[in-house]
């Protein structure tokens, strides 16, 4: 019994109680299946989504439907993506027959090759594997959402809402919220699931900003990657490395040979590019594995600092322009990033 001792007298081939089992049916940890059980914690989600009644409404990873209960109640429709076949039966089960069961749509496949449809929401309980791949597919999606109430694995969650100068302010910090505005709800223990992780949770809010910031989205997930090879160093530092100069100058002579052809398509006209791409799922994390402390990223051999060349001058002077050379990525805010870049731009220097 849930709360008592099991007796180690059991009878030949009979199974214990098992957190692993709900209704029959088994959940798989390594797929991400931690279904919420406590009602209290899915009434406050379902509460600080801030639901109208003529929303349409995404959910990824319904499960049981714990949560789609409670999301039909408060909407208009529910949209739920369901990889597991075996809860697909289940969620068509449970509905089949109520008055809710035409307001809810079920459709089977993987969340990140499905074309989404229109929502006005979405409210979800991700497998957590695919947290940074869904957080930019979402964000790339058109006609943009309100906003998105999401479960993630709580260190994962708080990267999201890191800012300049927090230990977990990184890459993905950045890149999320120049698209979105980002905030915790709350943090969710991890003996609200079953079966549960080993690590706790956290929801989050995340709001795309309208309109869509005007950003290259491919100029700026290479510049961003570079300033975050090493995020406590200097950026005086960072640019001086050989293979950094290298990287820049490879491309500077590639866009420089093919400038007639080439002007202005560094430019706005690029901004359309599918930002889903700077999901990257080396950011996420099973939701039973730890995160590491180093959020920098490695670089092959020759990371030694470049001797004086005319390429290296140029982007020294662009640091030196704009009071950077003595900057760490770690605190800088979301305009001094946008500042620098433009700086780079102006000075023919591109990163994609």
């Amino acid at each position: 019994m849930a709360g008592g001792k099991i007796k180690k007298e059991k009878t030949k081939g009979a199974r214990a109680p098992s957190a692993h089992y709900q209704g029959g049916i088994s959940f798989h940890k390594s797929k991400g299946q931690h279904i919420l059980k406590n009602p209290l914690l899915v009434d406050s989600i379902v509460q600080k989504s801030g639901i109208m009644s003529t929303d349409v409404i995404l959910e990824v990873g319904p499960g049981t439907g714990n949560l789609t209960k409670k999301l039909l109640e408060a909407g208009k429709q529910v949209i739920a993506i369901e990889l597991d076949p075996r809860m697909v039966l289940e969620l068509q089960r449970r509905f089949q027959g109520t008055p809710q069961s035409n307001r809810l749509k079920v459709i089977q496949g993987d969340v990140l090759k499905t074309d989404l449809p229109y929502f006005d929401i979405c409210v979800a309980n991700i497998p957590y594997q695919i947290s940074s791949p869904l957080t930019f597919k979402l964000l790339a999606h058109q006609p943009a959402f309100r906003c998105a109430i999401i479960m993630f694995q709580r260190e994962f969650a708080m990267r999201l809402v890191a800012q300049p100068g927090d230990n977990l302010y990184c890459r993905l910090s950045v890149n999320t919220q120049l698209y979105a505005r980002v905030s915790h709800l709350l943090k969710v223990g991890k003996n609200n699931f079953r079966p549960p992780p080993k690590v706790d949770s956290s929801v989050v809010r995340i709001e795309p900003r309208k309109p869509k910031p005007q950003v290259n989205a491919k100029e700026w997930d290479g510049f961003i990657r570079l300033c975050f090879i090493r995020k406590n160093k200097t950026l005086g530092s960072i640019f001086r490395l050989k293979n950094v100069l290298s990287l820049m100058e490879k491309n500077y002579k590639t866009l420089q040979a093919l400038q007639p052809t080439h002007s202005g398509s560094m430019g706005n006209a690029d901004c359309e590019m599918d930002i889903s791409r700077l999901g990257d799922t080396k950011e996420d994390q099973g939701m039973d594995m730890d995160y590491g402390t180093d959020d920098e990223m490695e670089m092959d051999d020759g990371n030694a600092e470049c001797e004086g060349s005319e390429f290296k001058d140029k982007v020294l002077s662009v640091l030196k322009e704009g009071n950077f050379e003595e900057k760490r990525s770690s605190k800088l805010t979301q305009q001094e990033f946008l500042y620098l870049l433009s700086l780079f731009n102006k000075a023919g220097i591109h990163f994609s």
